[in-house]
Order: structure tokens, then C-alpha cells, then sequence
């Protein structure tokens, strides 16, 4: 393949990777948006191996065919709800290419035309290193995090904050003798360094930050291989680099203005900084068995089901698609509320209701929504606890204090279908539970809802 074609595949390539991300947008056009992307990554690998300088031997062939098909196997045996720890998990093979390339490019000999392309060289080097070090570490304490084998809650060590300056400023010293020919050792300490920053930086994230976590290190991976891209020289790393950096800053910052965080913040840790004592909260929890949600339902004119990770993990979206769907025949407005942080990604309540093919205009985002709950009859919480805790507007001293949630507690009634009385992933207890208005059906969701459903004809 001529450098010409190359260039015009990689262009192709390019527009693909810009209406992925553009479709991914529109629940309804989101299947054929990854189609685009795949087509364009197909078209990127193939130009770049088929293109001038690349040795197409037996051993690239074999890499390519192990890791495509390591790649089918993981897809296909992961469940949507390992999803979250998995996209962690590859995003640390990003980093972890980029810190690679970043030593291996040291290692070899160059010759520079002058010396401000050999500075140019250097900080390229340096940098895309260092940002890969900080992703391959972060992604795995996500990917430890999300799948339970690491607490959810935030460690918050003494002087958090002044390691993490101390260790950036280790680097930019690193840097500057590195540029001054100390030696590859200097490279070789600041990725130590790094590394230790990126696991630190994700250990002081608690549990209810992590899909913003997720979104982060996606945008991490997007501007490690960017830097990689400007390492050798390829235009379309470049590119999709940016893509996915940008793209992946924006959803980080989307979801902290929803959750009325302050993005630094997230990134720095430091959740749960409460002030004082929580609230106490008075009452029971109060039972009630299928019968009595049966009962409900068909009393009710307006429904409103809130997903949560609980209905992920019993993999209960069929059921709740089947319940919707009788619901709807007797005439009732069945509606979803999807809050921006349901789940531990951003969009798994959307993806999930998607595969069931619940019909996308009863999907509704919290803004949408927020404001019927008073006009609601019966609200369904399934597997939810922080987006639905009125403890972020009532306890100042909550660590969710100021947190947009939806406010289901205005409702006539509220089931919430829950496992059992524990405080769930992030640690923090609700209010909603103990309210008049409130039921709890206790069981697995599946369980539950197959049983509602013999109920409901």
C-alpha cells in the first residue's frame, strides 16, 4: 500500500471513528454508531499493517490473530453487568501500550535533523509515558473496584494531596534532567512514580464517583495514545487519540455538573468529605410481599420504574420489559426515570433497557422526569440507593450532600426492590427506605419481578 492510500484509508477511517461518537448520542441510531467504529478501526489496522515500513511477518500475524481472539472470547462471555470492570480493564491496556512504546522509543537510536526535534522527541517520550503509567495503574484500581476485589470507600491518607504534588513534581524534575541527558534511569523513575500516582489518585475516588472514574480514564487512554500517536508519527492515533481524550473530558464533566460535583475534585478524591454526623433517621423498614405490589399496580394510572446496578446484577431487564409491556396493555403510563450515574457506567440503565427492548421515548432522563414524581401513583425502585436518597438534599452532612437525585419519595407509593437491609455499594444509608410512603420487596429482582408478573395478566 502506497503512502497516498494509506493516507486516504486513514482519513476514511477517521470520518468513521467521528460519526461513532456523533451516533452514540441517539439511543436509536446507537447500533449502527458502533458499526461505523468498528468498520473504522478494521480499516485502520489493516492500512497500517498494509502500509510502507510495516513487515507483515508470521509472528505480527499471530499477535494480531491471538489478541482478536482473546478479544471475542472476554465480549462474549461477559455479562452487561461486568461491562464496567471491563472497560477499566482495557483501558489499562492502552496505558500500558503507551508506557511500552514511550521506553521502547528511548531504547532506540535516532537520528535528529536538529536539536529542537530532538526536544520535541524527548518531552513526547516523557509525556506519553507518563500519562499511560497513570492509566495502566488508575484503570486497574477501577477494574478492582468495580468488580469488588478492591472496598468501594475512598482511602483518604494524611496529606493526600501533597503526595500527589510531590509526585507530579518528582516528574516534572525527572523531566527536566531527562531532557538534560541524565540518563534513561530518569524516565525509568518517573514511570515508578507515575504508576504510584494513577492507583493513588483512583484509591481516594469512593464508590458513587466511579462511573464519572470509568469516563475519566477513558479520557486518560484517549490522550495516552495521542501522545503515542506524535511518538511515531501516526496521524491517526493522533486523531482518535483526541477523539476519545476530548470526548471522554466531556462525559466526565457532564456527569459531575449532574451530580453537582466539581471535576477536579473527582479527579483529586477526596469523596465523602462530610462534616459532621449523618442524620438519624427514624421509623422501620417496612416489607411487603408481590401481592401487595400487584395490588398496587393495578390501582395505579401513572408508573414510574427507576433501574439501578441491583437490577443489572439479577439481570432482571427482561422482566421488568415484560412487566412494562402488560402494564402498558391495561392502559397504565408506564414510564422509565434514568438518573446520569445509574449503575457504575455511563449508560448502563440505557444499554440494558435497549437489549430488552423497552421502547426508547418512555426512557427519560432525571431533568425530564423529575418534576412528575408528584403526580405519580406507583414508583418501582429496582436495585437503586444513592440516586434515589433524599438524604442529599435533607443532611448537609451527607457525603452525597448536594447531589441532584430523583425525588421518588414523592410519589403516592414507593416499592424499592432490594436484596436485603444493607447500605449497597457506596456505604451510605436511605432515608427512603424508612419513609410512610415507602415498601420494601426483599429478594433477588429476577426473583421478584417473575413472581409479580404471575400476578399481573
Amino acid at each position: 500500500m502506497t503512502f497516498g492510500l494509506q493516507t486516504a484509508a486513514y482519513i476514511a477511517a477517521t470520518v468513521l471513528f467521528i460519526l461513532a461518537l456523533g451516533g452514540l448520542s441517539n439511543q436509536e441510531k446507537a447500533k449502527r454508531a458502533v458499526w461505523f467504529g468498528i468498520i473504522g478501526m478494521a480499516i485502520a489496522v489493516i492500512a497500517t499493517i498494509a502500509g510502507p515500513g510495516v513487515e507483515v511477518s508470521p509472528m505480527l500475524i499471530g499477535i494480531i490473530v491471538t489478541g482478536a481472539l482473546i478479544g471475542a472470547l472476554v465480549a462474549n462471555r461477559v455479562e452487561m453487568t461486568g461491562m464496567p470492570q471491563l472497560v477499566a480493564a482495557l483501558h489499562s491496556f492502552v496505558g500500558l501500550a503507551a508506557v511500552f512504546i514511550g521506553i521502547n522509543s528511548d531504547m532506540t537510536a535516532h537520528d535528529f535533523p536538529s536539536s529542537a526535534a530532538q526536544v520535541i522527541h524527548e518531552v513526547e517520550v516523557f509525556l506519553g509515558v507518563f500519562i499511560g503509567a497513570v492509566t495502566f495503574t488508575g484503570s486497574i484500581i477501577a477494574y478492582g473496584k468495580l468488580a469488588g476485589k478492591i472496598g468501594g470507600k475512598a482511602l483518604i491518607l494524611p496529606g493526600r494531596h501533597l503526595w500527589n504534588i510531590f509526585l507530579v513534581g518528582g516528574s516534572l524534575i525527572l523531566l527536566v534532567m531527562y531532557m538534560n541527558h541524565a540518563g534513561s534511569w530518569t524516565l525509568y523513575a518517573m514511570t515508578i512514580l507515575s504508576l504510584i500516582l494513577g492507583a493513588h489518585l483512583v484509591m481516594a475516588i469512593g464508590g458513587a464517583d466511579m462511573p464519572v472514574v470509568v469516563s475519566m480514564l477513558n479520557s486518560y487512554s484517549g490522550w495516552a495514545a495521542a501522545a503515542t500517536g506524535f511518538l511515531l508519527g501516526n496521524d491517526l492515533l493522533i486523531v482518535t487519540g483526541a477523539l476519545v481524550g476530548s470526548s471522554g473530558a466531556i462525559l466526565s464533566y457532564i456527569m459531575c455538573k449532574a451530580m453537582n460535583r466539581q471535576f477536579v475534585a473527582v479527579i483529586l478524591g477526596g469523596w465523602g468529605d462530610a462534616s459532621g454526623p449523618a442524620m438519624e433517621i427514624d421509623g422501620e423498614q417496612v416489607a411487603i410481599d408481590v401481592d401487595g405490589v400487584a395490588s398496587s399496580l393495578d390501582d395505579a394510572d401513572s408508573v414510574v420504574i427507576v433501574p439501578g446496578y441491583g437490577m443489572a446484577v439479577a439481570q432482571a431487564q427482561q422482566s421488568v420489559s415484560e412487566l412494562t409491556r402488560r402494564l402498558r396493555a391495561k392502559g397504565k403510563l408506564v414510564r422509565f426515570a434514568i438518573h446520569p450515574v445509574a449503575g457504575r457506567l455511563p449508560g448502563h440503565m440505557n444499554v440494558l433497557l435497549a437489549e430488552a427492548k423497552v421502547p426508547y421515548d418512555i426512557v427519560l432522563e432525571m431533568d425530564e422526569i423529575n418534576d412528575d414524581f408528584a403526580n405519580t401513583d406507583v414508583v418501582i425502585v429496582i436495585g437503586s440507593n444513592d440516586i434515589v436518597n433524599p438524604a442529599a438534599q435533607e443532611d448537609p452532612n451527607s457525603p452525597i450532600a448536594g447531589m441532584p437525585v430523583l425525588e421518588v419519595w414523592n410519589a403516592r407509593q414507593v416499592f424499592v426492590s432490594k436484596r436485603g437491609q444493607g447500605t449497597g455499594y457506596s456505604g451510605i444509608e436511605n432515608p427512603l427506605f424508612f419513609k410512610e410512603n415507602t415498601r420494601m420487596l426483599y429478594g433477588d429482582a429476577k426473583t421478584s419481578l417473575d413472581e409479580l408478573l404471575k400476578k399481573i395478566n
